[in-house]
């Protein structure tokens, strides 16, 4: 999933990543803006930020002297000079952040640093002018709300050496992320991309699983923990010089919500019976191919077990949770490696499709500039897959690590989506250069791509024999969506749940690791495959918490990607099941997109949401209606096998049923639930050996010395009653 930074002040480079990493590069909240794709029962999802209201504007209003400018064509002139100089600052900072994502070295590295500080200058410079603008009582809305974005410094908040550490901290998290490799001892190294992650998708060996499981947060997680505590100290104290509670109330302020944390629960309460049944489902499938030892069916499911390194979407597993084994495969991955699919052929189908809607193609600078595959000459890249805004209204690239097959097919859509909406709004004023909401920005290729994902558009593509049309075809299909759609929704539900409440104070680094299983095991029903302690830091393992992208977005845009495409399957006069709808070739439906895509963030983004749906609020009722057919079909599956929804046995871990043995193709073996090389091992055998010859030893002493005792208590006179001196033996 794609996904980005968005902050309120600095100039939001839309580096949009994916989150599957459907889900910017910039150290968080830094100048530019990427979005990304590709989504425990003691914790609760409070923060001490009570709503999102952005705070920064009226404090500083009040507390400035009472000579305020209030003169509109003096502000009018101030807009349009920061406007003018923010198109150069930004463009450089943009090349700067592409040629280090591209190509990390130490002289890539320093360059962006030096490029971090010019935009912040930049920032500090304009946003101080800004806050002598009274603008309560303005009548022009666009210069109003321009001068209220830009009055909010973010990381230019700091003192220039607070702030020049943020960017450090940033830059040493990201890059410790995104070179980091797990080694067998025979010294092959594998990279998370596309080593770890083809691992993860494909194997069906529990110990291979999670050999790669714990070795990438071994080596991710755990080198980034040093970093983390500083991170989360100057990120709020950039967020309270701009008059916010916390960071996290400043990453709320993004959506102009004061009642954002409540409508964003409610939607997830209605969404959770979906996936408490698919839950269940799953968890039975995972017990028939692993067994009782591994898979507890009142437990919470292992981790490692679900085809992805996170466990955010569950769809490579389809293969061990299939309903309907032997219906036509939807799977169009080996036609397109037959038919000799390229990335770049994928992403030219992804611009087709934008065009056949009437949309805008991609210009000729994309194709020229884009990094669609990893490099082979060496260069460590940040893989992440990213969409890029260079602020001059021609150059819009993607850094994408692409391989053929489906996920990446529906990943290159959501990040031609980023494309189109910066190309929508590129004559709009920089600082209104985003989404209407960042949720926004990352459902829009993912509307697209839920025609692209349906039987009857990858037929026209060729890609499938048949459209299908059965039932059975039909739940199959539904299973394929909701093990990316359902399964993604508690993922991208609590992440930044916890970082709300890292923000707040209420998680502190010394519980980071504890809170965040005790989510995850809350709302997704999840447990990790070994013991874990405070010296991991498992949230560090996932990309946008060392690169400090925000997460909410991701859910979101999964929520109104299904009102999205509701509103323009009616729009294509789509008659029959919300699923089978695709809106390839609507000119009616691309229109609707166009103009909400073209407001940019220069209205609030009921109004966009309005335009494309034709009412102003985020509901979960498309997405039911989408999933109707499985939630039913589940529900009979569920009660015929006596399923229990939830995870009652919550305390339940697989590590007891953890074999003594090898781990796979690593030299390593598992010994007394510790992964130690041969030599390890066998030492621990023999001081095993020792200790217990020398317990055995001293337990003969012990009982020939009370037996010796009891001898000679036997033979004297009693003197009165012996009270407890066994008894306080045994307690001793």
């Amino acid at each position: 999933m794609g996904q980005g930074w968005a902050t309120a002040g600095l100039p939001n480079l839309l580096f949009l990543l994916l989150c599957y990493g459907h889900p910017l590069l910039v150290p968080s909240q830094q100048a530019t803006r990427q979005v990304t794709v590709t989504h425990g029962t003691s914790s609760q999802a409070t923060t001490s930020g009570q709503t999102t209201t952005h705070q920064a504007t009226a404090r500083q209003t009040s507390a400035q002297s009472p000579n305020l400018v209030t003169d509109e064509a003096e502000a009018s002139k101030f807009v349009e000079e920061y406007d003018r100089t923010s198109q150069v600052v930004w463009n450089e900072y943009a090349e700067a952040n592409w040629n280090y994502n591209t190509n990390i070295t130490t002289e890539t590295s320093k360059i962006l640093l030096q490029k971090n500080m010019q935009i912040a200058n930049h920032t500090l410079k304009y946003g101080t002018q800004a806050r002598r603008f009274d603008v309560n009582h303005f009548q022009n809305t666009t210069i109003k709300r321009i001068i209220k974005k830009v009055q909010d410094l973010e990381r230019a908040a700091l003192p220039a050496q607070e702030l020049e550490e943020y960017n450090k901290i940033l830059l040493d998290m990201e890059t410790t992320y995104s070179v980091a490799t797990v080694c067998h001892t025979n010294g092959s190294c594998l990279q998370l991309e596309p080593d770890l992650t083809n691992v993860m998708a494909t194997s069906r060996k529990y110990e291979e699983l999670l050999w790669a499981w714990e070795g990438w947060r071994d080596k991710a997680g755990r080198a980034i923990l040093q970093f983390y505590p500083k991170y989360v100290e100057l990120i709020n104290q950039a967020a309270r010089l701009n008059g916010y509670v916390d960071a996290g109330d400043s990453w709320r302020s993004m959506y102009e919500t004061p009642s954002l944390e409540q409508d964003l629960e409610r939607l997830f309460q209605e969404l959770q019976p979906l996936y408490l049944n698919l839950h269940a489902y799953v968890r039975r499938a995972l017990h028939r191919h692993y067994g009782a030892q591994h898979i507890n069916l009142e437990g919470p499911i292992p981790a490692h077990l679900l085809g992805n390194m996170w466990a955010q979407t569950w769809s490579n597993i389809y293969d061990l949770v299939v309903p309907f084994p032997s219906a036509p495969s939807m799977d169009p991955t080996e036609a397109m490696l037959k038919q000799g699919w390229t990335p770049r052929r994928m992403f030219k189908e992804a611009d087709d499709f934008f065009t056949s809607l009437g949309l805008l193609p991609v210009p000729p600078e994309f194709w020229n500039k884009s990094m669609l595959e990893k490099p082979t000459d060496g260069r460590e890249v940040v893989c992440h897959a990213s969409a890029w805004d260079f602020y001059n209204g021609k150059d819009f690239r993607i850094k994408q690590c692409t391989t053929v097959n489906l996920e990446d097919l529906v990943v290159a859509h959501h990040e031609m989506g980023h494309i189109q909406y910066f190309m929508q709004y590129k004559d709009l004023p920089v600082a209104l250069r985003e989404g209407a909401n960042p949720g926004f920005h990352e459902a829009i290729g993912d509307v697209l791509a839920l025609s692209v994902s349906t039987p009857k558009h990858l037929h026209s593509l060729n890609l499938l024999s048949s459209e299908g049309g059965s039932h059975e075809h039909d739940i199959n299909f539904l299973m394929k969506m909701a093990l990316d759609k359902i399964a993604f929704i508690p993922f991208s539900y609590l992440v930044d749940q916890w970082r709300w409440r890292v923000f707040d104070g209420s998680i502190t680094k010394e519980n980071y690791n504890q809170e965040w299983w005790s989510l995850r095991l809350k709302y997704q029903g999840l447990c990790p495959p070994v013991p874990r302690t405070q010296g991991d830091f498992d949230p560090g393992a996932k990309f946008h918490v060392p690169s400090s992208v925000p997460y909410i977005r991701y859910f979101i845009s999964f929520i109104i990607q299904f009102q999205f495409h509701e509103a323009l399957c009616q729009a294509a006069g789509h008659t029959g099941p919300l699923h089978k709808c695709d809106i390839y070739q609507s000119k009616e439906a691309g229109q609707r997109l166009a103009t909400a895509m073209k407001l940019g963030f220069s209205r609030p983004w009921p109004e966009a949401m309005q335009l494309i749906t034709g009412q102003p609020n985020m509901s979960a009722s498309a997405m039911l209606s989408y999933f109707k057919p499985l939630l039913d079909w589940l529900r009979t599956e569920n009660e015929l096998h006596g399923e229990k929804l939830g995870w009652p046995q919550y305390n339940w871990t697989p590590n007891s049923a953890r074999s003594e043995g090898p781990l796979p193709d690593s030299g390593r073996v598992s010994f007394l639930g510790l992964d130690l090389d041969a030599q390890q091992a066998r030492v621990g055998q023999w001081l095993l050996l020792f200790l217990g010859i020398a317990l055995l030893v001293a337990t003969l002493g012990l009982s020939q010395r009370l037996f010796s005792i009891r001898h000679q208590s036997l033979h004297q006179h009693p003197q009165g009653p012996q009270f407890g001196s066994e008894v306080e033996l045994r307690h001793s």
